[in-house]
């Protein structure tokens, strides 16, 4: 099993969403949660996981560094 690195993501409002995308040919969704203010997921890429997307404000942390995602803009 290929071991990826882990991304710690920390909900800085509620109802942030994280969602795992798949790799191949066809991206897709494959696992999602709702995170509430405060609460914090530590997640993996892996064979089937290539990319993760995080909606809503959160604190982003990596072994490059750190990045704070905005909340959604309601127009």
């Amino acid at each position: 099993m290929m071991q990826g690195d882990y991304v710690v993501i920390k909900a800085l409002e509620d109802g942030v969403n994280v969602i795992g995308l798949t790799r191949g040919s066809d991206t897709r969704f494959h696992h999602s949660e709702k995170l509430d203010e405060g609460e914090v997921l530590i997640a993996q890429f892996t064979e089937h996981t290539s990319a993760i997307k995080v909606r809503g404000k959160a604190l982003i942390q990596t072994q490059h560094g750190e990045i704070q995602s905005d909340a959604k803009n309601h127009r």
